[in-house]
């Protein structure tokens, strides 16, 4: 019988979707600029098992151009392409469902570029329900950097940091010890069902440690997400009796739905890790979905190249672990949900189409194009596996 993977490294976009200008994103390109500088520092980004993958090749389908010091140009292990986003936005949700089968079609609200950010009337109620002395920050900011400007003065005074991005979210760090865990979560919470009206799509937990300037976020974040608009490929493949493992933040992003076992790691290496023991693990019918969120919020954000490179060579030299623990009738596809092209200005994601790399043991090598829709993923696993057809996507295989 069938098992299937998603293999998500956030954030790891191909080059600039065709809309990429409305959004202020014309010419970013995530994978192709981080090659370049590689090259260019005289440190080729190297990435064997993903090239032999198609990586490179993908990136050329998305965008006429072959990434600095990737040489394969034929011979692939895997079905590749690309695909553009159908969604109305750049952000993790809209990215994760579409691939799921569920492409949001709606606007989200996000919150102005402006000092204030948050509504009056959205802190205020958010203070008074909580009970907190006020807040610090309440504008667009780097959650790395805004830790490190406001975290003496969050400890001193009690008051959490609240910001947001371009993403429909609003998020809340504070001290683990001096604030609480428990508390901040019944903040979010709070500030969950507040923002109802305002029609965002997540609050997100950012809980840190450390002391006097030197602060460190933990993995105890947590994702207050709506649900996602329609049935996706999580509720198809548990609906069906299927296992449906969700690695990381996944199960945050889908609010539980359609998850049956949910395990969390602390970075890319510890998921990874995890993700191998769900290989061996996992019966029949069953689906795991993976979000290596370092390559977005540790490295794509903050705007780190360097971090971002090493990073993707440590998964790339992974890979062969777990192609050697699949079975004859797994499939796994390696793909992202947007860009956050770390030589791009700003800290925001970028609107960028992202890799299609299907493989496993039952795979035809070939080149798949350019999809128009992230949900053509979704439907290629469901038809794998044998569920209910997603209501968007095509089976590319």
């Amino acid at each position: 019988m069938s098992r299937a993977f998603i293999l998500l490294l956030d954030s790891f976009g191909l080059g600039a979707a065709p809309d990429a200008a409305a959004f202020g994103d014309a010419g970013a390109d995530t994978f192709g600029h981080i090659a370049a500088w590689a090259f260019a520092n005289g440190e080729p980004l190297q990435l064997p098992n993903l090239e032999r993958l198609g990586l490179a090749a993908a990136g050329h389908l998305a965008g006429g151009k072959w990434a600095k010091g990737f040489a394969r140009r034929f011979d692939f292990g895997a079905a590749y392409g690309s695909a553009c986003e159908r969604s109305t936005g750049k952000d993790t949700q809209s990215g994760h469902w579409e691939i799921a089968g569920a492409p949001v079609d709606f606007e989200w609200g996000y919150f102005p570029h402006t000092v204030p950010a948050f509504p009056l009337e959205l802190t205020a109620a958010l203070q008074a329900q909580s009970g907190v002395p006020g807040f610090l920050g309440d504008c667009h900011a780097s959650g790395t950097e805004i830790i490190k400007q406001l975290g003496d003065q969050h400890v001193a005074s009690g008051k959490p940091i609240i910001y947001t991005s371009s993403d429909s979210v609003l998020q809340i760090a504070a001290h683990e010890e001096a604030f609480g865990l428990e508390r901040l979560y019944a903040l979010c919470e709070a500030a969950f069902k507040l923002v109802e009206p305002y029609n965002i799509g997540r609050i997100i937990a950012r809980p840190f440690v450390g002391a006097a300037g030197n602060y460190k976020r933990t993995s105890n974040r947590r994702d207050y997400a709506v649900a996602p608009p329609a049935p996706t490929l999580l509720d198809h493949v548990k609906d069906a009796g299927g296992e449906v493992v969700a690695l990381g933040k996944v199960s945050d992003i889908f609010a539980g739905h359609g998850v049956t076992r949910k395990v969390k790691g602390d970075g890319n290496m510890a998921l990874f890790d995890a993700l191998l023991k769900v290989v061996d693990e996992a019966g029949e019918d069953a689906l795991a979905f993976v979000n290596f969120v370092d390559f977005d919020q540790s490295y794509g954000h903050r705007r780190d190249i360097a971090g971002y490179a090493a990073a993707l060579r440590e998964l790339d030299a992974r890979l062969p672990e777990f192609i050697a623990r699949m079975r004859p009738d797994d499939l796994a596809v390696i793909t992202a949900d947007h860009g956050c092209d770390p030589t791009w200005a700003g800290t925001d994601h970028t609107r960028e189409q992202i890799p299609m790399l299907f493989f496993g043991p039952g795979v035809t090598p070939r080149a798949l194009g350019v999809s128009s829709c992230f949900s053509d993923i979704g439907q290629t696993l469901a038809s794998h596996l044998g569920v209910a057809p997603l209501a968007h996507g095509s089976n590319l295989l």
